[in-house]
């Protein structure tokens, strides 16, 4: 029988695979901008390649691709009536692939995210949001999935519901908040002051996703781990962000020379600001010695960044076999059998 999340956990490291929304636009199945996975219906084949190419590369969950698939989201494209197929075949994609890992099937966790419709002042928006998450985590607890992720949430009391619900259909919950450049979430709280309240109503674990790369997302992780107990997860997007630019929603790129058609870099234009695997190494390597028990990277994430943060945890990944090795390269490699009259140009190519 395939391990639980918490007993992997009580294991060792537990890697989740995110990214998709970025991936998807960038394999050219998923529009930007609206940003929502009608792909699971469109283009099935396309999002199961995508689940497989994550899982391979070293992730040990399979996550649902419903991040923005809610109701807020589909009524804005005018498709709410694909609420409920979309749910259940991004869930139904994710079980077919996660049943193929050679080694031990992979979990299955389904997905909710920020509605971008909570707003603290307003009770008909919260009984709005808490219904989007009844019907979703409802779907998800139907499709048998094996714990949900509730991410991405930059309102304390958002996530707070979101982990409600998911208790309610009997699940266990991956909780994890989005700080934007204000450094505090929208209603007051700090994140390690969010991680551990959520730590105490029973949220299994408890961390950070998205907006912010590793160099400002890290400081934060810190002050988490010295304030809950239990499992902290840190999943951040994998570019270059600055103290002065923190999150990647107004990141410059001072080297491009065209008229951009976004009044930033984000989200179509910010393939010059990528952080390269091993920085992201580094980053594993800092936040395991943290404490971080759950790793992950987020929007603009490959599979092979995937790999290097799994293997740099110390995990051997089904595609390993695949990992860098530049012995034999004909310019850079140090195999005796190379022609010599080519390495010799090494510095000068």
């Amino acid at each position: 029988m395939k391990r639980t999340l918490e007993e992997r956990l009580q294991d060792g490291p537990v890697v989740c695979g995110e990214g998709y929304l970025f991936e998807l636009e960038r394999r050219g199945y998923l529009q930007a901008g609206s940003f929502v996975p009608e792909v699971a219906l469109d283009n099935p084949q396309a999002l199961k390649q995508t689940y497989r190419d994550y899982m391979l590369a070293g992730s040990d969950v399979v996550l649902a691709f419903t991040y923005n698939g809610h109701r807020e989201k589909m009524r804005i494209i005018g498709k709410e009536d694909l609420l409920e197929p979309l749910n259940r075949q991004a869930i139904r994609l994710a079980k077919e692939v996660a049943q193929e890992h050679p080694e031990e099937e992979a979990l299955v966790a389904g997905n909710v995210s920020n509605t971008n419709l909570f707003n603290p002042e307003d009770d008909d928006s919260k009984a709005a949001v808490r219904e989007i998450f009844r019907e979703m985590t409802g779907w998800c607890r139907e499709e048998g999935v094996d714990f949900v992720n509730g991410e991405t949430f930059y309102y304390y009391e958002e996530a707070k519901i979101a982990l409600e619900e998911i208790q309610k259909q009997g699940l266990p919950a991956v909780i994890t908040l989005g700080l934007m450049s204000e450094n505090i979430l929208r209603d007051g709280y700090t994140v390690e002051e969010a991680c551990r309240l959520l730590e105490e109503q029973g949220a299994l674990v408890v961390g950070m996703n998205c907006f912010r790369g590793p160099a400002t997302m890290q400081p934060y992780i810190e002050k988490i781990r010295e304030e809950v107990n239990g499992y902290v997860g840190a999943l951040p997007i994998p570019y270059r962000t600055t103290e002065e630019h923190p999150t990647f929603f107004n990141l410059p790129d001072g080297g491009c020379s065209c008229s951009l058609p976004t009044e930033t870099t984000f989200p179509t234009s910010l393939d010059p600001l990528y952080c390269n695997r091993y920085e992201l190494a580094e980053w594993a390597k800092e936040a395991k010695e943290t404490g971080v028990n759950y790793f992950g990277l987020c929007c603009g994430a490959s599979p092979s960044m995937l790999r290097e943060v799994a293997e740099t945890v110390g995990r051997e990944t089904v595609n390993s076999t695949y990992s860098p090795d530049m012995k034999k390269h004909f310019l850079f490699g140090t195999d005796e059998t190379l022609q010599q009259h080519n390495t010799k140009y090494r510095t000068k190519a």
